[in-house]
């Protein structure tokens, strides 16, 4: 089975839900949120964690996990600004299915704090 490796830049909140999944699963949307999106870069994803996370939530995390490829296949990859930032946008109404796509366990590469 062919996967593809994504990060999702988290808050605390966020991850202490995914902690909750044992690191197998991102949890359902809010209602104001009506997309998920995982970034194709770990740069990006360390950016999105350290400059906003960070800023709005006292902490930034970066999560890396591998996607079935052929789940994936079906969404196109999004520009956000440029070739360097890319993105999936996947429906919220999509997470349970792309959760089940989860290969693995969800893993922290990256931890940003307010005071370092």
């Amino acid at each position: 089975m062919e996967t593809t490796t994504l990060w999702r830049p988290v808050g605390p909140v966020e991850l202490e839900l995914i902690k909750q999944s044992g690191m197998k699963a991102f949890p359902p949307r809010l209602p104001d949120q009506p997309v998920f999106y995982p970034v194709l870069s770990e740069d990006y994803a360390i950016r999105i964690a350290r400059d906003w996370n960070v800023s709005r939530d006292g902490a930034g995390y970066v999560t890396r996990f591998d996607v079935q490829t052929a789940f994936l296949s079906v969404y196109a990859q999004q520009e956000a600004g440029g070739q360097a930032l890319k993105e999936y946008w996947i429906p919220a109404e999509d997470l349970q299915k792309f959760n089940a796509a989860i290969v693995g366990e969800i893993a922290v590469t990256k931890a940003f704090e307010a005071n370092q």
